[in-house]
């Protein structure tokens, strides 16, 4: 299984690759009122950036357990990470971290890169 589910991977074939940021939020379920707001912009900020450069797609958020999860899928994941980098490390949450992973999550053995923000 080398494509996402949506049948994306690039004009080759080749397996996704994902960009996933990760927030810790005030108190433990899903954040104050004022880090939804943030993630909110954040969310647009990065759907714009990843469309206009066609890096690949923004593909929404997961709340939960007193963190948010950022997910975006692309063909290269150090370009996809490129373009989502200024919206990223401006949300102000903190403690943040992004992995790169490149290739897909069905692959135990995928290489990932692990940076704090």
């Amino acid at each position: 299984m080398t494509q996402a589910a949506d049948g994306g991977g690039g004009a080759e074939g080749c397996a996704e690759q994902a960009v996933i940021a990760r927030y810790r939020l005030t108190g433990d379920g899903f954040g104050e009122p004022g880090d939804r707001a943030a993630v909110r912009a954040a969310q647009s900020l990065l759907r714009e950036a990843i469309e206009g450069a066609g890096a690949g797609e923004f593909d929404g958020n997961e709340f939960g357990g007193g963190e948010v999860t950022l997910f975006a899928y692309g063909p290269d994941a150090d370009v996809l990470f490129a373009v989502m980098e200024p919206a990223v490390r401006g949300l102000p949450l903190r403690p943040a971290q992004v992995v790169l992973r490149y290739g897909s999550a069905a692959d135990p053995f995928v290489a990932e890169r692990l940076v704090q923000l």
